[in-house]
């Protein structure tokens, strides 16, 4: 197996766990607000939006570092695909 499949096989799991986040803290907020007025009586609503911001607080961070290292690895294998195109070409003497 040669470097650049596996940095491909490594780089496709990396950002499909990166999109199933993206796609679980979507589905979490769809439908909250922002701000909610709840009266005495709708305490049920306010620890279930307490619920969901400690979620989203917790899947934040790792959605960041998911995004940075797929963007870095990406990047990596942009400039591993260039520098094996360039050593492969043929000069001419």
């Amino acid at each position: 197996m040669s470097p650049m499949l596996g940095l491909l096989i490594v780089w496709g799991i990396l950002t499909g766990v990166l999109i199933v986040l993206l796609i679980y803290r979507s589905t979490l907020t769809m439908h909250e607000d922002d701000s909610i007025d709840l009266h005495e009586t709708e305490s049920q609503m306010h620890k279930d939006h307490v619920e969901v911001l400690d979620k989203m607080k917790k899947i934040t961070p790792i959605v960041k570092v998911l995004g940075a290292l797929s963007g870095a690895m990406i990047l990596v294998i942009a400039g591993l695909f260039i520098y094996q195109g360039l050593s492969n070409t043929t000069t001419l003497q």
